[in-house]
């Protein structure tokens, strides 16, 4: 042995570098550890079976079936069965999947999980549809118009006669001759209805014109028409209606008055934006129904003259 320095070049003879599967082409693949399976056969280090060479068509893969065109449509490999989803028509939000089906947060039936792929076009989800009500303002022509002029000129006539009996406005009997009035004519308690009567007609009348309080106003003066009709009536015996002594006027304002306190002010009016103003329904008649009770109560208890058979 000498102290001679090693030539690095020079490999050592007792070198042998470890084998590769790299090293040796693929298709031959010379296997570092073979074991065998449960049948015996011989296996290499990666799991596959060992064999002279690699398949190369598709007639030389290990398919059971004796056909190539049964192999793809009975024994198709795993991937190439893809699930699919079927969403849903009303899907506006993302689903949440759970074992198999998927459920949506707007929809009340989850989506079924399908093992195979569908052909089937997915629906379109649906328009949102309104449903809400759309009022359409009805066409009312001249109807205002022709309200608006009834009242006023009804309301005139009322306001008139309250001012005749209220402050001897044109040659009126003013609130203590229309006191002596009632009196004459057998009502009880003159000094409270006369100022009642006055005052009903004086402020329904008002009321008419503008077209505020309709119903209430329209009451009041039929209330008081009412009584002024009796009154006249019983003056002259039997029924009368035309002439100077006949309830032809009283019957006429009457009339007017009930046909305002049904059909409502119009929209030319105080109350034109209130709905009972143009659309009256109950409240109509109970107005109705208050202002002939009232007459008609004040006539009996008060009066209780037969203004019909005397």
């Amino acid at each position: 042995m000498t102290d001679t320095p090693r030539d690095p070049n020079q490999q050592d003879p007792s070198y042998e570098p470890a084998e590769s599967p790299y090293d040796n082409p693929t298709e031959k693949i010379s296997p570092t550890r073979s074991g065998s399976d449960a049948s015996g056969a011989s296996t290499t280090a990666f799991g596959a079976q060992r064999s002279d060479r690699l398949p190369r068509t598709d007639d030389e893969l290990d398919f059971p079936n004796s056909s190539a065109s049964d192999k793809r449509s009975t024994d198709a490999a795993p991937t190439e069965k893809i699930p699919t989803y079927r969403p849903s028509a009303f899907a506006d939000s993302p689903t949440q999947t759970t074992a198999g089906a998927t459920s949506n947060a707007y929809s009340d039936r989850p989506t079924e999980y399908l093992g195979e792929s569908s052909d089937s076009a997915v629906a379109a989800p649906a328009a949102p549809v309104r449903t809400e009500t759309v009022e359409v303002p009805a066409r009312r022509g001249s109807t205002d118009l022709g309200l608006f002029v009834l009242r006023v000129a009804i309301g005139a006539v009322f306001l008139g006669h309250g001012l005749q009996k209220l402050v001897g406005l044109w040659n009126g009997p003013g609130l203590d001759g229309f006191q002596n009035l009632l009196e004459e004519s057998g009502f009880r308690y003159p000094e409270i209805l006369a100022i009642a009567a006055a005052a009903g007609e004086t402020l329904g009348g008002a009321l008419l014109i503008l077209g505020l309080a309709t119903p209430l106003a329209g009451a009041a003066v039929l209330a008081t028409i009412i009584n002024a009709w009796c009154f006249k009536q019983v003056a002259e015996p039997g029924l009368q209606f035309s002439g100077a002594t006949g309830v032809e006027y009283e019957t006429v304002l009457g009339f007017a008055a009930a046909a305002i306190i049904l059909t409502g002010p119009g929209k030319i009016a105080f109350d034109g934006r209130r709905g009972w103003a143009t659309r009256p329904r109950i409240g109509s008649f109970l107005a109705l129904a208050v202002g002939i009770a009232a007459g008609v109560c004040i006539w009996i208890f008060l009066n209780g003259a037969n203004p019909v058979v005397r």
